[in-house]
């Protein structure tokens, strides 16, 4: 059986930059195992597999070591797939996933993706937290991830976690953030537990950092870094309980699978 795969480097305005990505898009869905196993074989933060119906499409992510319930920067990357390498020309693709209906919409400024916005709540940080970031944060507050913010830009970009620690976490992940010197905000993602210690760039934690900072900034559009060593930029726009997130996409390379 051969599937065609694209490698997407998304939130990327050009090459190397930006969070990688592999997309398959199916006929019909293969085995979760299979799914899985090809996920671990790229070694990638995220693979997400794709297949249409109805009008609209079935998508599913998953990272090296398991299935994920949201992600942003495979979702950017498979409805580049559609618009730059399948001849989609609808206004907008909507996938239908385990978070619900997100669509996506081809504009000027990139690709733009409508998510649900996510609400922390505050909460005690658990010793492992402070553990593993080996530093005092200045906030603490919980969803699927912790957020975290941090005094400064520099703090964020300096910090140098305690994987094992940050692991054990009862969360998906961390989420560290500070206000930034040229964006609205910066942040840093990490997921150990999930098989990614570090996420170049997390559209899924930008539903978060989204109401977070519009709240704190008092403003609805913002503009965001993430400030991993590839580094990628996320424009967020707060609309109630959605956000949208607009970025660009690249695609680095088309190859086939060769499976049993």
């Amino acid at each position: 059986m051969k599937i065609r795969m694209y490698q997407v480097d998304a939130f990327a305005a050009r090459l190397f930059e930006g969070n990688p990505a592999a997309i398959c898009p199916l006929e019909t869905w293969l085995d979760d195992a299979v799914m899985q196993a090809i996920a671990q074989e790229n070694n990638l933060s995220e693979t997400a597999f794709f297949v249409p119906s109805a009008g609209h499409f079935h998508l599913r992510w998953f990272t090296p070591n398991k299935e994920v319930d949201l992600c942003g920067h495979a979702t950017l990357a498979a409805a580049h797939v559609l618009y730059e390498h399948m001849g989609y020309t609808h206004a907008q693709a909507v996938f239908d996933t385990r978070s619900g209906a997100l669509s996506v919409r081809k504009q000027d400024k990139g690709l733009v993706m409508d998510f649900p916005a996510i609400q922390a709540e505050a909460c005690a940080p658990p010793s492992a937290l402070a553990t593993g970031l080996g530093c005092q944060p200045l906030e603490v507050l919980a969803a699927e991830d912790y957020l975290v913010r941090l005094a400064d830009e520099d703090q964020v970009r300096q910090l140098a976690p305690d994987m094992a620690a940050l692991g054990r976490l009862d969360r998906r992940g961390v989420c560290i953030t500070a206000p930034g010197r040229e964006a609205d905000f910066v942040s840093r993602f990490f997921a150990p537990k999930y098989g990614i210690p570090e996420d170049p760039v997390t559209g899924s934690a930008h539903c978060m950092l989204a109401p977070y900072w519009a709240a704190r900034l008092n403003k609805t559009e913002l503009q965001a870094r993430q400030v991993s060593p590839r580094g990628g930029d996320v424009q967020c726009e707060l609309h109630g309980e959605r956000v949208l997130l607009a970025g660009r996409a690249v695609t680095y390379m088309t190859a086939v699978l060769d499976l049993p």
